[in-house]
Formats: C-alpha cells, sequence, structure tokens
C-alpha cells in the first residue's frame, strides 16, 4: 500500500491533534456513517422511515461548540470524534424509530437497553432515570384539539411523548408523535450561545420548558371550555350538559395523568446535584418547576370545578325529572275525574241521579268540567303545571 500523501486534507478532528485512543474513538464513529449516511436533510421534511436505516428517521443533528454550531463539522463521525474529546457535544433529533433504528444509535452512545426499550415503545410515564454516564428523561407532549363545539365525541386533548438521553458529550431526543416538533427549540438555542455553551444539560432544560409551556397553552384554552360549560349548564337546558361535562372532565384527567408525574423528575433536576447537568442550570429547572406547579394547581382546580358542574348538573336533571313527574300526576289526576265520572254512570243501574231526565246529561258534563277547572287551578298554583 503506497504512503499517504502528506499534503491530504485533515479532517478537524485531525487538525484538532488526535490521540490513539481518540483516533480509536474516530473509529468508531465512522461505522456509524455507514448507518447515519449523508446528505444532510432538512428538518422540515423527514424521509420515509425505513426498517434499519436510523438516518430515515433523524430529522436533524449538529454538532455544537463553545455554544456555536459548528457548520464546518459536517460528518458525524468527525462531530463524534470531536465531541469525545472533550470539545463540544452532538445532538442528534430522532422521529419514532424502530427497535433496528434506535439500536444502530444506541450501540455507538452505548445507551441503557432499558431506556433504549421504553424509548422505542412509547406510552411511558414522565420519569427520570439515572444511568452511570447517562439521565434518561421521559416527557409527556400535548396538544389542545380545536373543535367548534363540544361534543360527546371530541377529541379536547392529544397526548405524545419525548425521550431525552443526556450523556457528557451528546444529546438524543426521541420523539412520539407528530405535534410536539422541537425544531423551534434547537433554533432558540442557537440564537442564545450562553445558555448553549453549558452543554447539554441547556438541551434538556429547552426541551423540558417547551414541553411545559405547552401545557400552559393547553390549560388556557381549556379554561375557555371550562367557562363556556359552566354557563351551558345553568342556562335553561343545562340539565342536558352531563355528557360534556364527563367528556371535558375525562380529559382533564388525562391532561392530569401527563403533567403530575413530572413533577418529581423536575424537582431532582432543580434541587439535587447531578454529574451531567451543569450547576448554572439547576436554576433553569425550578423555573419550570414553577411553571409546572402552575399547571398543576390549575388542572386540579378544573377537576374540582367539573365535578361541582357536574354535580350541579346531575341535580339540576333530578330536579328536571321531578318537575316532569309532577306535571304528569297533575294530568292524570285531571283526566281521571271524567274517567271516574264516565265509569260509575256505565254500571247501569237502574236507580241513578239523572238518568231519565232531560237535564242529566249536561249536568254531569257541567260537574266534570267544574271539577277539572277546580283541579288544573290547584296545580297550576302550586307549580305542578
Amino acid at each position: 500500500m503506497s504512503k499517504p500523501s502528506n499534503d491530504r486534507q485533515q479532517s478537524p478532528a485531525q487538525a484538532a491533534g488526535t490521540t490513539p485512543g481518540q483516533r480509536r474513538s474516530a473509529h468508531a464513529a465512522r461505522r456509524m456513517t455507514r448507518l447515519v449516511a449523508r446528505p444532510r436533510r432538512s428538518p422540515a421534511a423527514p424521509a420515509r422511515p425505513m426498517a434499519t436505516d436510523p438516518a430515515s428517521v433523524i430529522v436533524d443533528w449538529a454538532y455544537y461548540s463553545d455554544g456555536e454550531r459548528r457548520l464546518e463539522v459536517d460528518t458525524l463521525p468527525d462531530a463524534l470524534a470531536l465531541a469525545r474529546a472533550g470539545d463540544g457535544f452532538v445532538w442528534i433529533g430522532m422521529l419514532e424509530p424502530t427497535q433496528a433504528q434506535l439500536d444502530a444509535v444506541a450501540d455507538e452512545f452505548g445507551l441503557h437497553p432499558l431506556a433504549v426499550e421504553d424509548a422505542v415503545h412509547a406510552h411511558q410515564r414522565p420519569k427520570l432515570e439515572r444511568y452511570d454516564d447517562l439521565l434518561f428523561t421521559v416527557v409527556k407532549t400535548v396538544r389542545y384539539v380545536e373543535h367548534e363545539e363540544l361534543t360527546s365525541t371530541s377529541d379536547v386533548v392529544e397526548t405524545g411523548e419525548v425521550m431525552v438521553f443526556t450523556g457528557a458529550e451528546y444529546v438524543l431526543t426521541v420523539r412520539h408523535g407528530q405535534h410536539n416538533a422541537l425544531k423551534g427549540v434547537r433554533s432558540r438555542l442557537e440564537n442564545d450561545p450562553e445558555q448553549l455553551a453549558l452543554g447539554p444539560s441547556a438541551v434538556l432544560h429547552a426541551v423540558l420548558d417547551r414541553v411545559v409551556d405547552n401545557y400552559l397553552e393547553v390549560v388556557e384554552a381549556i379554561q375557555e371550555d371550562v367557562d363556556e360549560l359552566e354557563i351551558a349548564v345553568f342556562s335553561p337546558r343545562g340539565a342536558r350538559q352531563v355528557e360534556r361535562v364527563y367528556l371535558l372532565k375525562r380529559e382533564v384527567l388525562q391532561l392530569k395523568r401527563a403533567v403530575a408525574p413530572l413533577a418529581g423528575p423536575l424537582h431532582t433536576l432543580a434541587d439535587r446535584p447531578l454529574r451531567l447537568v451543569h450547576s448554572d442550570t439547576r436554576e433553569y429547572f425550578r423555573d419550570v418547576e414553577d411553571h409546572l406547579t402552575r399547571v398543576r394547581e390549575t388542572i386540579a382546580n378544573f377537576d374540582e370545578l367539573l365535578s361541582s358542574i357536574l354535580s350541579a348538573s346531575l341535580a339540576q336533571l333530578s330536579v328536571t325529572d321531578n318537575e316532569d313527574m309532577r306535571r304528569i300526576s297533575a294530568w292524570v289526576a285531571i283526566v281521571a275525574v271524567p274517567t271516574a265520572i264516565a265509569g260509575i254512570y256505565g254500571m247501569n243501574f237502574g236507580n241513578m241521579p239523572g238518568l231519565n231526565t232531560g237535564w242529566g246529561f249536561t249536568a254531569v258534563m257541567v260537574l266534570i268540567g267544574l271539577i277539572c277547572l277546580a283541579l288544573y287551578g290547584l296545580f297550576k298554583r302550586n307549580r305542578w303545571l
């Protein structure tokens, strides 16, 4: 084999002066090149996923150093080599990868198999798990579903999930659901180099901050539904709103299940020193925790208010049923008068008052009318009719 020319162009990793151990890391990273291939796609138009190719589910990736996105590092092996050399970190975003697709990336970063399994299958509770050199965070994302009118078939809240693998030199985000894109998070961080320079934990904070901000937007939208429903329940036909109340209460409980478990992980990130979390980001996590507390309190208020509205609606429905029963009973009593008199005269006795007179029929009809009018007036005065 001929000796390489000395004037061959060096990669960014070679230019930085790599050690033999670093070259071994770079060699390991190059194995991923066969899996995560170029060209780079636009984040707005991810390719159609394939069974085993992780590149098809990578929405975007970038190498960051000193708070800046280094566009000159345009191959993932070089980015990984530089990150492992202690210069910056790599952020990779994936959308709904399969087991094989995520395994290809997990082998490169040494992700824990249990965390990888959770990230593939989703449907996890919000949590924070700590491994030797990895933080695995799961958060539920929510989206308010617009609707012209709340009906028994309306979906109010749609949920998804975001998993964040946080290491010393990388961040891997895995999304499930089409409504929780992180493009805005990446752009906002790239416009704040000071924050981005704090490392992978800054990305974790930005993701959690975006998710909790979405919670606030959803509860504000639900507040309008609750107010509208409260007005409708106490309208003249409000007793017919029970299904709508129950539907909204069910959606609020779904939102509560998505939001409430996140309190524990955020408290850990905000108050406990963790090796993979920069100390300067803890105060930012505390701010996110405060926002989450406000969301949880609002949801709890929704739950209590909807329970009260549901109880009031059921009571109103019971009152309406009682009013209907009184109205029916009043008319039955009125109709019973002519029925009883006609039944008596239908017994065919020979000696009955007015039976053989010319005025008998008229007198009986007048008597029936007077009694019916008297009963009608009595029931009307007592508001049974």
